[in-house]
C-alpha cells in the first residue's frame, strides 16, 4: 500500500511524526515521497535519507535543544536565536546531499520575503532547505536560499497537502497536523536559555520577553488558521492529528512519549487510511486526477 506524507510544523511537537512513520510502516504501508514544512521538513528530510524510524529517535533522543540553538543572530540575520547549532547537526547526519539525490523524492515547503509567495524546494543542498523551511520569523533569521530569502513555510502552508500530491499525483496522501484546534489555547514558548536561575527569572520578567510571548501567540493564531483553511481547500485522504497540543514550540520533549502519540494517531485512523485503497477511492482519485 502505497502512499504519499505531508508533515507539518510544529516545533518540538515534530517527533510524534516519527509514531506516525513506525505504525504505517508495521502496518504494510509504504511511504513513496514525503513533503514537509519545518519541523516536518526535517523529519521528512532524514526518511527520504534513508534513515529508518528507530535510529531516528535514538537521534533526536540525544539532542538537548538549548544546545542546537545557538550561534550569533545580528550576525546570522535578523532573529532572536541563532541556528548554528541546528546547522551543524543537520550537516552531521545528512552530510552536503541534494534534494534529487535523497534515496525518496521529498519537497520542503518555505516562504520567500521578496516574492512574497510560497515556494516549493525539491533540488539543492537539503541543509540549507530545511533550514530555510524551518525559519519561523522573528525567532529564527531568514535563510538565504539565492534567488530566494526563505522564511518558515508554515506561514503560508503548515501542513503540505498540495505538495505532497504534486510530488507523486496517483497515490494518496496522508497528512500529519500538529498544530492544535483554534479553540485550544496557546502553549507559551520557552526559552532555551541558561544560567543563573535568578537571571533567568529576570529576563521573563522583562516587558521585551512578554512582548515575544504576545507576538509568538499571535503567529500561532494565524498558523492554526491557516491550517484549517488549506486542509479544507486541499483535503488529503486521511488525516492523522497526534494529541501533542500541549508541547511548546522549543520545549525539550520526551521524544519516546511524543512519538508514542503520533503512533497512537496513526493506529486509531488504521481503518480509514486502509479504505483509502479500495476501488471506489481508487476511481475518484483517478477522476480527480483527470
Amino acid at each position: 500500500m502505497d502512499i504519499t506524507l505531508a508533515l507539518s510544523g510544529g516545533g518540538s511537537r515534530g517527533v510524534a511524526h516519527l509514531g506516525v512513520l513506525r505504525a504505517l510502516e508495521r502496518h504494510g504501508f509504504r511511504v513513496r515521497a514525503l513533503a514537509g514544512t519545518s519541523i516536518g521538513a526535517i523529519v521528512g528530510a532524514f526518511y527520504a535519507f534513508g534513515y529508518p524510524t528507530d535510529e531516528m529517535e535514538s537521534i533526536f533522543a540525544s539532542v538537548d535543544l538549548s544546545r542546537l540553538l545557538y550561534g550569533w543572530p545580528l550576525v546570522e540575520g535578523p532573529g532572536l536565536l541563532g541556528v548554528r547549532g541546528v546547522a551543524d547537526f543537520l550537516r552531521t547526519h545528512l552530510g552536503n546531499r541534494d534534494i534529487e539525490d535523497l534515496n525518496l523524492p521529498f519537497a520542503a515547503i518555505a516562504v520567500d520575503l521578496e516574492s512574497r509567495r510560497e515556494i516549493i524546494l525539491k533540488k539543492g543542498g537539503v541543509v540549507d532547505a530545511v533550514l530555510g523551511s524551518m525559519a519561523v520569523p522573528g525567532i529564527f533569521p531568514p535563510r538565504d536560499y539565492p534567488p530566494y530569502r526563505l522564511v518558515d513555510g508554515g506561514t503560508l502552508n503548515p501542513v503540505p497537502v498540495s505538495a505532497a500530491r504534486a510530488l507523486s499525483p496517483s497515490l494518496p496522501v496522508v497528512a500529519v497536523n500538529l498544530y492544535p484546534p483554534l479553540d485550544q489555547p496557546s502553549t507559551p514558548i520557552s526559552l532555551p536559555l541558561s544560567g543563573p536561575k535568578t537571571l533567568i527569572e529576570q529576563i521573563a520578567r522583562l516587558n521585551i520577553t512578554q512582548a515575544f510571548q504576545i507576538f509568538a501567540e499571535s503567529i500561532d493564531i494565524g498558523q492554526r488558521q491557516m491550517t484549517e483553511m488549506r486542509l479544507q481547500m486541499d483535503r488529503p485522504d486521511v488525516l492523522i492529528s497526534p494529541d501533542v497540543g500541549e508541547i511548546g514550540l522549543l520545549d525539550n520533549v520526551d521524544v519516546a512519549r511524543v512519538a508514542r502519540q503520533g503512533e497512537l494517531a496513526a493506529l486509531a485512523v488504521m481503518p480509514e487510511l486502509k479504505r483509502v485503497f479500495s476501488w471506489q477511492a481508487r476511481l475518484r482519485r483517478f477522476r480527480q486526477r483527470r
